[in-house]
């Protein structure tokens, strides 16, 4: 039986950007490739082969792969997809069979053949497929682009803005049919469907020839509210319950997000408080976001709001982080975080989030979690905030 084969069933679907946006992120590749003397590349983390095919992938423990050389761009996926990965690839597509175990290294060795020096993704590669590569490819020195790669992914196109701009407005569009859903004895789960339900239905409406997967939302209450990537339960809300809602819009791999602290009717006087030195934060992370600024020296700003109301042992993570090709579950772009040991100066094109939380445990007055999130594209002389549902107690205290 065959190893690998070809499947072009069907032909190709529109692609999420344009054939110039495709060629662009190969040639931004193939140069830094021609820079370090890299005769071919593979990716095999869900981003990259988004970023540099238009391909997402769905592993269910099997192994994919994009094969970049001078002059070819090859996706490398498993044959229970079919010819959807050769739909949907901006290039070429060979699909590796179940017929013998480790096809997918055979598919490789095809595609990268002697190749000398070849670029991998250290952080994305594991130990066991580090050492079958290796023995695929026994003349091969391997070397690492995911951090290059990275670099290169945080700076948007406008063709990625306008996309990332279409999710800010989809997320609204969730969070407030997240605020229509809620009521009191409602369960977490029935605002949380009722809002991805109109994301999906969104998303479907503006990009018609897109895949629809993985748009979904975290609503949380009461206890629940303490982690910010908590999932729904069945818990009902309760008159006076601090309440998240995080809604979370997928267009072709390309996370957006829209997150707010709202009540249930009312708050108490001490939540309420610790609200609005939450959105102080906010406002200040707002106006800091700009281009000429390093992320950790936002960061350093910041804490010393908290510091001040005696808060800062109470923050839970990071101030904001990089958007494009990332998700819940594959993604990241580190370098573009906005911490206390990220030192990236921000640029334009560049687009971030700005997200404080404090977290105050069951048993202490005020107790729950404290989150908003705002995203802004950088551009020359500013930053722009293309989110635009409304924050603070004088918008989100949901009538009962």
């Amino acid at each position: 039986m065959e190893e690998f084969l070809a499947i072009p069933n069907g032909t190709k679907v529109a692609h999420t950007f344009t054939s110039d946006e495709a060629a662009r992120r190969l040639k931004l590749l193939r140069d830094h490739m021609a820079q370090e003397k890299l005769e071919a590349v593979l990716f095999t983390s869900i981003h990259n082969i988004n970023y540099f095919s238009d391909f997402l992938y769905c592993a269910f423990g099997r192994n994919y792969g994009l094969v970049v050389t001078p002059d070819r761009a090859v996706t490398i996926s498993a044959n229970i997809d079919g010819g959807q990965p050769h739909r949907r690839s901006v290039d070429e597509n060979l699909v590796y069979t179940d017929w013998k175990k480790d096809n997918f290294f055979r598919a490789v060795q095809n595609e990268v053949g002697p190749c000398q020096r070849v670029g991998v993704e250290f952080d994305h590669l594991t130990l066991q497929n580090h050492r079958k590569l290796t023995d695929a490819l026994p003349g091969a020195a391997f070397f690492d682009v995911g951090m290059p790669t990275m670099q290169m992914r945080m700076v948007k196109s406008k063709e990625e803005i306008e996309l990332i701009r279409h999710g800010a407005q989809i997320g609204d569009i969730g969070g407030a049919h997240c605020v229509e859903a809620i009521g009191e004895n409602v369960p977490e789960y029935e605002v949380a469907l009722h809002a991805t339900r109109a994301m999906i239905r969104e998303i479907a409406k503006r990009f018609p020839h897109g895949e629809l997967m993985d748009t979904w939302t975290w609503f949380q209450s009461g206890l629940n509210t303490d982690g910010a990537h908590n999932p729904v339960t069945s818990r009902r809300v309760q008159k006076g319950d601090i309440l998240s809602l995080n809604c979370f819009p997928m267009i072709a791999g390309y996370y957006t997000a829209l997150e707010r602290t709202l009540f249930l009717d009312h708050a108490s006087d001490r939540h309420l408080e610790l609200w609005e030195i939450n959105c102080k934060v906010h406002r200040r992370g707002l106006e800091l976001i700009k281009p000429g600024v390093r992320c950790c020296d936002i960061a350093l700003e910041l804490n010393e709001i908290y510091r001040e109301h005696d808060l800062l042992d109470r923050r839970t993570f990071g101030y904001g982080h990089s958007f494009g090709t990332l998700s819940h579950y594959y993604g990241r772009e580190a370098g573009l975080e906005l911490r206390e040991d990220i030192e990236t100066v921000l640029e334009p094109n560049m687009v971030v989030s700005m997200e404080p939380m404090i977290m105050l445990p069951e048993g202490m007055e005020g107790a729950g979690g404290y989150r908003e999130h705002d995203i802004l594209v950088i551009h020359e002389n500013g930053a722009e905030n293309i989110t635009k549902f409304p924050f603070g107690p004088e918008h989100n205290i949901v009538s009962a």
